[in-house]
């Protein structure tokens, strides 16, 4: 039997979600449905940052913050929520993602739906993304988009903030949902940061031409100074040579970071594939994709980078043939981290 707004929420997943609706599915139930409903919340979040202005965001996203709580009247404010940030949006805002902002309400039916174990991981993950992107809108945007981080830190704190905290909530649904993984709990928890960390850097440093051309950088700027640029001369074209072996420092970063989410995974138990696919697909398209960035001047052109959907199957068909063996996983890793993906039309 369904949940209510279980349709939408499985439907529009694929709609915002490409990556997330390839691994999502291939968690045990109620699993599936509980990362669907947190993604799509954390979509809404993302898609107010992105694209509602800094003066209106900020209390769209505390209120966002609080609704996840689904304390007294969450469905009357819902709808109220769903009206306003609707019209904040910017005219331009992909399709998909102003229908979602406009079915909140049924995003959170859906999560008040879902067992009881699950709403205070989801909760407290919302409220900690929502609270970490007014922080540092107010500290390094003002009444505008941020246009670069001042240091490194700051690029983590913002990563923490966006997929971090997702990465605990994560641990925290698996650790729940799944009685073979509490035992892991000690290997789980410190290497959960980094996983996020890893995703949220390798994304930045992807769509760093997307964001500039919306007026964002998120790019730590005393790295940037390090090699004589500013988010204003990034992409400018007598800027490649500098700007190609700044992406390299930070492709170098977000190495680092993968090889602890490698490890993450590896200590999630073998006898739960869905969990170790559902962790293995973004891991190996994020290795590849930091191939396709390395010593690539395109990053910096408007056209975005992306990995070829062959190099897409190729990993899915791979990671499920070695879910099992970790040997196999550190040496596909180690194999990947080496190779050159191919670009094309995939997202």
């Amino acid at each position: 039997m369904r949940l209510p707004g279980e349709s939408f929420c499985r439907t529009q997943l694929p709609r915002v979600s490409r990556t997330f609706a390839l691994n999502i599915p291939l968690l045990p139930g109620p699993l599936d449905l509980a990362v669907t409903v947190a993604y799509l919340l954390c979509r809404i979040a993302d898609t107010l940052e992105d694209e509602a202005p800094g003066a209106l965001q900020g209390p769209l996203l505390d209120e966002l913050g609080e609704l996840v709580c689904l304390g007294p009247d969450w469905e009357s404010r819902a709808s109220s929520f769903a009206r306003r940030a609707g019209l904040a949006l910017r005219p331009e805002v992909p399709e998909a993602e102003a229908e979602l902002v406009a079915r909140t309400l049924t995003v959170l039916e859906t999560l008040a739906a879902l067992p009881s174990w699950v709403h205070p991981h989801i909760a407290r993950c919302v409220r900690t993304m929502t609270g970490g992107m007014r922080q540092m809108q107010r500290l390094y945007g003002g009444d505008s988009q941020v246009m670069g981080l001042p240091d490194l830190q700051a690029t983590f704190m913002y990563c923490y903030y966006v997929a971090g905290v997702v990465g605990e909530m994560l641990t925290g649904l698996f650790i729940a949902g799944s009685p073979s993984v509490a035992p892991r709990q000690e290997r789980l928890a410190p290497r959960a940061l980094a996983f996020g960390r890893a995703l949220q850097l390798t994304n930045i440093l992807k769509d760093v031409r997307e964001d500039l051309d919306r007026g964002s950088c998120w790019l730590p700027r005393d790295r940037m100074s390090a090699h004589g640029l500013t988010p204003a001369t990034l992409a400018l074209p007598g800027s490649r040579a500098r700007a190609v072996a700044l992406m390299e420092e930070l492709v170098a970063v977000a190495r680092r970071e993968l090889d602890a989410a490698l490890e993450y995974t590896l200590a999630l138990p073998a006898d739960e594939p869905g969990l170790r696919l559902f962790c293995l697909y973004p891991l190996f398209f994020a290795v590849m994709t930091l191939n396709t960035l390395e010593g690539n001047p395109a990053v910096f052109d408007p056209t975005p980078v992306k990995m070829s959907r062959e190099a897409v199957g190729m990993l899915m068909q791979l990671t499920q043939e070695r879910v099992a063996s970790d040997d196999a996983l550190r040496a596909l890793y180690a194999e990947c981290s080496r190779a050159q993906a191919g670009v094309a039309e995939w997202r």
